[in-house]
């Protein structure tokens, strides 16, 4: 980008309007009146004298200066109409620059048009995506390594009891031979490590993960965070309102409305509207965010049949759920 403006407006319409001044209209209406005084004068001049009456003809008099000034006062109506109708014109040339310039300014400024927010966008792209790559490679370590890999030294595996090996089918699925998803480790999966070295974190991840239903819902929430952060949206730096577990479970059971709003308790105006953008112009983002709307309905419809309300609150402050707060709102889930 260079120092120029992408729309340069033609010089002098944001100038202040000119003082009052003869125009080629003026000119024009001075010679057609004088031409037609010194006509009609001639007229009158030469024109041959009857008798003079007694008295003054006051009418004849009034139809002379009729004759002589009403079309000169005409051509000055008409040459006043021409110089208003030529300064509506510029008035409306310099509204429309100013617009032009706003506009263009807006966009410059959301775009980040100069070179120094140019840089500074880029910089920040780049932690990001340093940053996911990074996240990506130790969830990746982390998931693909065994559970005994996790136990200290001087915690041997426990062995499980001969009497629970029973025989199993040919073609068992995996899930089916792993315990069940406690609400706890899911609920501490769904608000994602937070830390590289957070082990209670990534093995609750890596637990859940095993479970279908879980993992899917695992993976939309990481695109859709993952895709937020592009715009800088963080889920640690949104603080929504405390919703009471009540209108959870409204919400669960398929109410709509001004109640069931509050779980939209984000206010966080630049998140927002942000967010709002991307779903009306990224069909990407638009997408996933859906995907990733449904995907948390189905499981709250499930998980709230059995939860408690402790259990409840403690899924409303994971990242997940304030991702579906805002995301809901965005897409007037709640309405």
């Amino acid at each position: 980008m260079t120092g120029k403006r992408s729309n340069p407006t033609p010089m002098g319409l944001y100038d202040k309007p000119s003082q009052a001044r003869i125009t080629g209209v003026e000119l024009v209406a001075i010679a057609l009146s004088v031409i037609w005084v010194l006509g009609a004068g001639w007229f009158f001049v030469t024109l041959p004298q009857p008798e003079a009456p007694a008295e003054p003809d006051s009418l004849r008099f009034l139809m002379t200066l009729l004759v002589v000034f009403l079309p000169v006062a005409m051509i000055w109506v008409g040459a006043t109409a021409a110089r208003s109708s030529r300064v509506m014109r510029e008035e409306s040339a310099r509204l429309q620059a100013a617009i032009d310039a706003i506009r263009h300014a807006y966009v410059a400024q959301a775009q980040g048009n100069t070179p120094q927010t140019e840089a500074t966008v880029a910089k920040k792209l780049e932690e990001i995506a340093e940053a996911q790559r990074k996240t990506e490679t130790a969830l990746a370590t982390f998931t693909s390594s065994r559970d005994r890999e996790v136990l200290r030294p001087s915690q041997p595996a426990p062995e499980a009891p001969e009497e629970d090996q029973g025989d199993l089918p040919l073609g068992t699925p995996a899930e089916e031979l792993s315990p069940p998803l406690s609400r706890a480790t899911f609920v501490r999966a769904l608000n994602f490590p937070d830390t590289a070295e957070d082990e209670e974190g990534f093995a609750a991840l890596r637990r859940a993960l095993k479970d279908r239903d879980a993992s899917l819902l695992i993976q939309a929430s990481q695109d859709i965070l993952t895709l937020l952060s592009q715009d800088g949206i963080y889920m640690d730096d949104l603080r929504p309102d405390l919703c009471k577990p009540e209108i959870w479970r409204r919400f669960a059971q398929g109410e709509r409305g001004r109640v069931v709003a509050k779980i939209g308790g984000i206010h966080d105006r630049s998140s927002l509207a942000l967010s709002a953008g991307r779903m009306k112009e990224d069909p990407i983002f638009r997408d996933t965010a859906h995907h990733f709307l449904r995907r948390f309905d189905r499981m709250f419809q499930d998980f709230e049949a059995t939860a408690t309300d402790a259990e409840i609150t403690a899924l409303s402050e994971t990242r997940t759920a304030r991702a579906f707060m805002l995301l809901g709102r965005v897409a007037g889930s709640f309405d």
